[in-house]
């Protein structure tokens, strides 16, 4: 892992292992550092956890912040934290990232509380469904939003890997 992440990945109240073991692996493929806030619905050391992320969980940057209000006191520019729900009109690719930014997420089965989005709406972003469904797979929707980003950066990115 560098020095600066590329993005922060911010996972609050996820519920489901694989799905955390999942996004670590991919936070480990894109140098991410990956923030869960608030309970859990496992155990760190659960067995599908560590079955998801495969041997990559040792290279994993990780946090673990007992409360919203714990993470909250990390953000250095709230402005540069994005907030993943699919009820907000503006799309996730119109968003122009930078290394560091947090992407926040919410917990499977509910997604992000909406007053939080209602506080955050200009930083809320949505990426489209198009078909008759009403979200993606978590794990799906961080590695969306953290390919994009990276492919925004293009060049730039390799002055955050130096």
């Amino acid at each position: 892992m560098t020095k600066t992440p590329t993005f922060r990945i911010v996972l609050i109240e996820p519920e489901i292992p694989q799905n955390t073991g999942n996004i670590g692996r991919t936070c480990v493929a894109t140098n991410c550092e990956l923030h869960l806030v608030g309970k859990l619905g496992f155990e760190i050391n659960d067995r599908n956890l560590k079955r998801a992320g495969l041997d990559y969980w040792v290279h994993l940057t990780w946090f673990h912040h007992a409360t919203f209000e714990d993470w909250w006191k990390q953000v250095e520019d709230p402005t540069r934290a994005f907030y993943f729900t699919t009820k907000s009109p503006q799309l996730y690719t119109d968003v122009q990232y930078r290394p560091g930014d947090w992407l926040v997420f919410g917990k499977e089965t509910k997604g992000l509380d909406p007053e939080l989005i209602r506080r955050n709406a200009d930083q809320a972003v949505k990426i489209p469904l198009l078909g008759p469904t009403r979200s993606l797979n978590l794990s799906t929707a961080v590695a969306i939003a953290s390919y994009e980003g990276i492919r925004q950066m293009g060049p730039a990115l390799s002055e955050v890997q130096s």
